[in-house]
């Protein structure tokens, strides 16, 4: 990178750091949560208690079976294996390669931040959950991943239609795991916060190795344009 493109990217980096900051902030809420949550006790709060009852009093064989969809989608092998490896091969041969590297390493991040707080405050599932699931439901690591994933497309996508659906999708994930009992609210919100948060902290880390995509990008449609000119031909 000459002097010039580095004077370019002052500002771009200058909001990178902006952004970790963010990811930091939003990661301690998560944790401020969860500690809340634990030396609260065994009684979950009033407006998850609330939310809980709601579905139980209104079933819905069509949400039903869009939460099930999305608790497949959204966890297990598919989480862990499908959506990072796809995505990154994904971002590879669209020519994102450190793109590629900085969705792995959002994902694991955000996995393994969701696995020590669950283990660490070991809160409680609802009684009345529709799935099995693993140990601690603060936080939803089917609601962190989601995050993970749209704050990720959007750092790299900085379109209004991929924020759109990003914070769609968030949403849609945080519902199904409601729905089937399987989170309470506040752990969905918990799960959004790390995921959302590490997404950015790594976002901030990967910086200078995602302008090298971006250089590397421009430089490519630069000579795919139609005018396009060698340099020094007549």
């Amino acid at each position: 990178m000459d002097a010039e493109s580095a004077d370019e990217s002052a500002p771009v980096l200058r909001s990178e750091r902006i952004r970790g900051v963010i990811g930091l902030t939003l990661v301690a809420l998560a944790c401020g949560l969860g500690a809340w949550v634990f030396f609260r006790g065994p009684t979950p709060f009033a407006i998850d208690v609330w939310w809980n009852h709601l579905f139980v009093a209104a079933p819905s064989p069509p949400l039903l079976a869009f939460a099930l969809a999305m608790d497949a989608v959204g966890g297990h092998w598919v989480a862990v294996f499908v959506v990072p490896l796809g995505g990154a091969l994904a971002l590879f041969l669209a020519g994102r390669r450190w793109g590629a590297l900085y969705f792995l390493a959002a994902s694991v991040g955000s996995a393994l931040i969701v696995q020590v707080l669950k283990h660490t405050f070991g809160r409680a599932r609802p009684e009345d959950i529709l799935v099995l699931s693993d140990h601690g439901s603060f936080p939803s690591g089917h609601t962190a991943n989601a995050a993970t994933v749209a704050v990720v497309a959007v750092v790299i996508f900085p379109a209004l239609w991929v924020r759109i659906a990003g914070v769609a999708w968030v949403i849609a994930m945080a519902f199904s795991r409601t729905y089937l009992h399987a989170h309470w609210l506040s752990d969905t919100l918990g799960g959004a916060l790390v995921g959302a948060g590490m997404a950015l902290i790594l976002a901030a880390l990967f910086a200078h190795l995602r302008l090298r995509d971006d250089d590397r990008l421009a430089v490519r449609r630069t000579l795919r344009r139609p005018d396009a000119t060698i340099s020094g031909a007549p």
